[in-house]
């Protein structure tokens, strides 16, 4: 087969993968954008402009751009708190917020900071999508059951759940307990093709007609839209982003959106084994200069998004078009049917974001965690708790520390923790990085810098020797494999454990030298 026959049978590829994810993207980029506080329009400018734009960034090549639900938490409290009862002043100060924060994402890229995602607690970074799911849970559930919740805290949402059950709208309810049995059900059927069509499409062929047959009239429980994605496009409001407030969403847009884009594109990465590793700070460069054009023109921050990634995969993509295509459907769509997206009932949108929010605050997760060790469940725990009790920035910051006190009291000292010292010695044919100190989190960052130093034709020949560390985390053991894994098999290239005492049962559990120091 010769060069253009592969070609074109690529792009036809990328054609149907990017159809496919554009059918998954529509009503989850209105849903994300709704329950962030922004107008749902915004969600679908976010997804055009990660699809037409960073397609072409280079950095991860299957990776899809767009909203996520991980930052509907961050995108709603920014909104209520900047506009002080104003949800669309809230909106603009937002954006703003969104602008700024794009650029710190910038600097990350161009000070090669994106590692520092694999190098985050995979506890703490867990407990925390564990509690936003809840919270997006709490949020959503009164919006498909048709009824506006007095409170706005997540514990006040959850009490009123009863109250909202015993004045629920029958039809509104009867909708989403429609798509939720759609969602939950339909990947479990028995016919593979019918498997292959995505639910969310599903849902909204039944959702439509159901609403209309329903008699349900109220604008408020559709999705409300301008004419055109022209018409819909917002500008930043500047005036208080030098406040504390403003400066806390802006830590939070960047830390929390660049994390979780970093682990999407690794376990992407880890989903197709004959490609080669994705460019991390090219891919958040990517992402930072979609975020400030999708901000300039009112759109929510986006991320390299790990659900509709793997649906691309599953798909069968090739390479970037598919990205690009999702986009360019979204768009066409937009353009040519705006009157059918107003039919589509909020109440759906609200069951595929409970469906998201369950499978985030899962109770495997919980169940994982305590597998993995008792103090990697704490970890876990304290940060789920303390970011549903608080906010999500304290939370992460409480799970840090705590991860840092566990380790103090195992011995630990900062030095040894953040003043670790890898060591590249060659060893007959291997290129051997020796950990000397704690193979704790920080040390990750050491051994990649390493790597990035080593030619590509020698990468295959790397051996991690641990023997000379005094300690070994969740997080190392858990990161370790993924920064090797596309030179070498990590089973064969990591030693020097044998003298180490494991916290637990599981492989990557934290593990203690027993050898005098």
């Amino acid at each position: 087969m010769n060069s253009s026959t592969k070609s074109g049978g690529g792009v036809l590829a990328d054609i149907k993968s990017g159809f496919l994810v554009f059918l998954i993207a529509l009503p989850l980029c209105l849903g994300i954008a709704s329950a962030s506080g922004f107008p749902p329009i915004a969600g679908l400018t976010t997804a055009i402009v990660g699809g037409l734009l960073v397609s072409w960034m280079g950095g991860a090549a299957l990776s899809i751009k767009g909203p996520a639900a991980g930052l509907i938490v961050i995108a709603l409290g920014a909104v209520t708190e900047l506009g002080a009862g104003d949800m669309m002043l809230g909106y603009q100060r937002a954006l703003a917020v969104g602008v700024v924060a794009s650029l710190v994402q910038m600097l990350f890229a161009r000070f090669k900071m994106a590692n520092l995602g694999i190098a985050m607690s995979k506890s703490v970074v867990h407990g925390m999508l564990a509690a936003i799911g809840l919270i997006i849970i709490a949020k959503q559930i009164h919006v498909g059951l048709g009824v506006k919740p007095h409170g706005g805290e997540t514990l006040e949402l959850l009490e009123e759940i009863p109250h909202s059950i015993m004045h629920a709208n029958p039809e509104v309810a009867l909708i989403c307990a429609l798509s939720l049995v759609i969602l939950f059900l339909w990947p479990k059927l028995p016919i593979a093709a019918l498997r292959k069509t995505p639910p969310q499409l599903v849902v909204l062929a039944a959702a439509i007609p159901a609403a209309i047959g329903l008699g349900i009239t109220e604008p408020s429980y559709f999705v409300s839209l301008p004419d055109g994605l022209v018409d819909g496009f917002a500008f930043p409001d500047f005036s208080v982003v030098t406040s504390m407030t403003s400066i806390k969403y802006i830590i939070m847009f960047a830390l929390v959106g660049s994390i979780e884009s970093t682990l999407s594109v690794v376990a992407v990465d880890g989903m197709v084994k004959d490609k080669p590793r994705s460019d991390l700070n090219r891919d958040l460069m990517g992402v930072s200069i979609g975020n400030f054009l999708s901000s300039m023109l009112g759109g929510l921050p986006m991320i390299s998004e790990i659900v509709r990634s793997k649906a691309n995969i599953d798909a069968e993509a090739t390479s970037h078009r598919s990205n690009f295509f999702h986009g360019l459907f979204l768009l066409l769509f937009v353009i040519a049917v705006p009157g059918l997206l107003k039919m589509i009932p909020m109440a759906a949108l609200a069951a595929m974001l409970i469906l998201t929010g369950s499978r985030l605050a899962s109770i495997k997760e919980f169940i994982h965690a305590k597998h993995v060790g008792v103090d990697q469940f704490l970890l876990f725990l304290s940060t789920f708790l303390i970011t549903i009790f608080t906010d999500l920035l304290i939370g992460v910051a409480a799970g840090l520390l705590l991860k840092i006190l566990f380790h103090i009291l195992r011995g630990s000292t900062l030095k040894s923790l953040f003043g670790v010292q890898v060591e590249k010695i060659e060893r007959g044919d291997d290129i051997v990085l020796v950990v000397h100190g704690d193979a704790a989190f920080p040390s990750l960052l050491k051994i990649n810098a390493e790597i990035s130093h080593i030619a590509p034709e020698d990468l295959s020949r790397i051996k991690i020797d641990l023997s000379e560390a005094r300690l070994i985390d969740h997080t190392f053991l858990s990161s370790l494999g993924t920064l090797i894994n596309n030179y070498v098999n990590p089973k064969d290239a990591i030693f020097g454990i044998e003298d180490f005492r494991s916290f637990s049962q599981h492989p990557e559990a934290t593990h203690l030298s027993i050898k005098p120091q």
